[in-house]
């Protein structure tokens, strides 16, 4: 078996700290290709995270998901840094000046439009976006805790800060591909709202959260407003600190119950009024409640959105009602309720 969940606490560690560093050089790096090529080796020590100690037996199915969608998205990101690269002799993102006065491109529309979407699709499938996001509640679900958080926290926003980095580096304009985006973020935000209530597993749940609140930021991001791009930044920020929190009490509740099922875990509230406490908060700041930075980047986003496109009012406002109903949902139905009676007091 790849099981190797009790006896090496120190593979485990070091996966994490190879795990990071890769992250920051991402964060940190200028030069496209570094970046490409950090970027794609972030999924190695996450795949053998969910390998080496998830929980169940599909955890190599969700390691495949996971490779196949992100490595069959980057591909044409690879070709088109290197045919940038060759146009303009220079990798270095920082370079955006020159891309000004020199444009890359300058064939027809549609063939403009069709290398904006071989650009982003590795970012789009990285957040994930609706609809290419089928990998990410596999791999949260079978992830260690560890595991589930970083990916929440870091790994998704490598996705948003890709497509705010790119949009610069290869100076695209508003096209009839990002309008296209935008409305399938739009609604795929919706959409995966809805879904969110027919989850029984906790994990799943928090996971399906995660890709309606990145597909508002991607909403923020392809607005082409400077509102939009703060209030992307915002949203990705503290989105990152939310989720990550919702996967360690998620963890935490697993330990004490030995179940994630929705309809198992009940009456926490007589149990653990503590660790109620700090549901009730993550549930409050994941619905962008006011004490929050997920509402800042909301109150940003929105308006952004609107002055882009009036239709998108509506989905706007169901994904913003929407999701204050799953987490009240998420939180009444772990800690209200009768207790089950497999449950021990603590």
């Amino acid at each position: 078996s790849v099981k190797m969940n009790k006896n090496n606490d120190n593979i485990f560690s070091r996966l994490i700290m190879c795990m990071n560093l890769i992250l920051m050089l991402t964060f940190l790096c200028s030069n496209s290709l570094l970046f490409y090529f950090l970027f794609e080796a972030s999924l190695i020590p996450t795949l053998m995270l969910i390998l080496g100690w998830g929980y169940q037996p599909e955890r190599l199915q969700a390691g495949m998901y996971m490779m196949i969608y992100t490595v069959a998205a980057s591909l044409p990101l690879l070709f088109c840094i290197l045919w940038a690269s060759h146009k303009i002799f220079c990798s270095e993102m920082l370079v955006s000046s020159t891309l000004r006065l020199h444009p890359i491109f300058s064939g027809n529309m549609w063939q403009w439009s069709l290398l904006s979407v071989l650009v982003f699709a590795a970012f789009l499938v990285k957040l994930p976006m609706f609809s290419v996001h089928l990998w990410l509640p596999k791999a949260h679900v079978e992830a260690p805790v560890a595991g589930s958080m970083i990916l929440a926290a870091i790994l998704l926003k490598l996705g948003g800060y890709g497509i705010l980095r790119f949009f610069q580096y290869f100076n695209f304009i508003p096209l009839y591909s990002s309008i296209i985006l935008f409305s399938v973020a739009m609604w795929g935000g919706m959409i995966t709202s809805v879904i969110c209530f027919r989850q029984v597993d906790l994990k799943s749940l928090i996971a399906y959260s995660s890709i309606g609140h990145m597909s508002l930021m991607l909403a923020g991001a392809f607005s082409n407003s400077s509102w939009g791009w703060s209030g992307a930044l915002v949203l990705m920020l503290s989105h990152g600190f939310c989720s990550s929190a919702l996967f360690a009490l998620a963890n935490y509740t697993y330990e004490k119950t030995q179940t994630r099922s929705l309809l198992l875990n009940k009456g926490m509230l007589m149990f653990l009024p503590s660790l109620t406490m700090w549901w009730f908060l993550f549930c409050i700041i994941n619905m962008a409640a006011p004490p929050s930075i997920n509402l800042l980047g909301e109150i940003m986003i929105f308006p952004a959105v609107i002055f882009s496109s009036t239709y998108c009012l509506i989905p706007l406002a169901l994904m913003s009602f929407l999701s204050a109903l799953y987490s009240m949902y998420l939180f009444t139905a772990i800690h209200h309720g009768g207790s089950p009676k497999f449950i021990k007091p603590f």
